[in-house]
């Protein structure tokens, strides 16, 4: 360099083989964070892998204690479970088939809800199969399509004889449980016991003093609405009174009002036993456009005690059901079988009785 030159301003320094200017490459990007595993769970919380396999189970045999810590950890982590790992080790799916019809009545959509919910509280997902008509080439396409997604068991929901024929005559792989009253000893089953309901409403009517006793029934050709025809006849034989009126009706209020109004036509009854409590609203009014009163000239019972019976007005006697439990029983009697343990029979869950302001005791006979 001679005198009076300047060296050149500093600049970037090159890199080996790249020319003077180039940008520097970037650094390799860090590898993603490793998702939590099972085993990240049980070191935080400070137990085994088989407690962690336990509390996500929902296993019975965990301190409270112990399953709150393991859910934190959880929770601090973000553990989620690999369910295609865990269905290649198990040879299960997780999945549970639920073949229903007519969810649209307050019953049938309560059950499924009730089997959603203990199915996941099992840590299983539910997949359903409505079927739009009940017959013998519908429940046979459903259980083949059941079959193609490998699920572990099915749960019936359709209340029609019609479908527990097809099925005893179906050969499947896999538990099947069938919900509603008749199922027997043929298929495992899990039922709300309707004819205990029905007794329930008929003998609360009888001890209010009611001798003659009517009946609005739900179609012939439902389990569920034979199944209460047979608790109303049951509890009036045994009290030593006659079969009453028996009209039938089609689970809406307004084959509900139709019937009542027929109902009304004969003078000696004092009560009705309605085999739900929409076609109840039905016979309301009709009592009312008759100029007759609720429980004043006639009582009323319902059956399913839905949300809004306590808001009819008069606010309605029905009978309760625990559909949440019928769910849960529904998939005890799956797991078991999945467990190798033997089928256990028809399983009953029990309604109750909710006295509100329909029935009263009947009014004295003019003299």
């Amino acid at each position: 360099m001679s005198r009076g030159e300047h060296p050149p301003p500093a600049g970037p320094r090159a890199q080996s083989g790249a020319p003077l200017g180039s940008p520097a490459p970037l650094d390799p990007p860090a590898p993603p964070a490793r998702p939590p595993v099972m085993g990240d769970v049980a070191k935080m919380a400070g137990v085994s892998h088989q407690t962690v396999s336990r509390v996500l189970n929902n296993h019975p045999n965990v301190s409270g204690k112990t399953r709150e810590r393991v859910e934190s950890a959880i929770a601090h982590l973000g553990y989620r479970r690999n369910t295609a790992a865990r269905s290649l080790v198990t040879r299960r799916s997780r999945t549970i088939g639920v073949l229903a019809c007519e969810t649209g009545q307050f019953g049938p959509a309560n059950t499924l809800l009730g089997v959603e919910q203990a199915g996941r509280e099992a840590g299983y997902f539910v997949s359903i199969a409505n079927l739009r008509e009940v017959t013998g080439e519908s429940i046979n396409d459903a259980i083949a399509h059941f079959r193609n997604q490998s699920v572990d068991g099915i749960v019936i929901l359709v209340p029609h004889p019609d479908v527990l024929a097809v099925l005893r005559d179906v050969s499947v792989p896999v538990p099947i449980v069938a919900v509603g009253a008749g199922a027997g000893n043929q298929l495992t089953g899990a039922s709300l016991d309707q004819r205990l309901g029905a007794r329930l409403a008929v003998d609360h009517l009888i001890g209010l003093g009611h001798r003659s006793i009517a009946h609005i029934s739900g179609p012939p050709h439902w389990i569920d609405a034979a199944e209460r025809i047979k608790g109303w006849q049951e509890a009036l034989g045994a009290a030593g009174l006659e079969a009453g009126v028996l009209l039938e009706g089609a689970w809406d209020a307004a084959s509900g009002y139709r019937a009542g109004r027929d109902l009304l036509q004969h003078s000696s009854i004092t009560a009705v036993f309605v085999a739900n409590d929409q076609m109840a609203v039905g016979v309301l009014r009709a009592v009312q456009e008759a100029g007759r009163h609720v429980p004043g000239d006639i009582s009323v019972v319902g059956y399913d005690d839905q949300p809004e019976a306590e808001f009819f007005m008069p606010p309605l006697t029905s009978i309760k059901q625990d559909f949440e439990e019928l769910g849960r029983r529904c998939m005890e009697a799956v797991l078991q079988q999945l467990d190798g343990e033997p089928a256990s029979g028809e399983q009953m869950v029990n309604p109750r009785l909710v006295i509100r302001s329909t029935t009263a005791a009947p009014a004295p006979a003019p003299r």
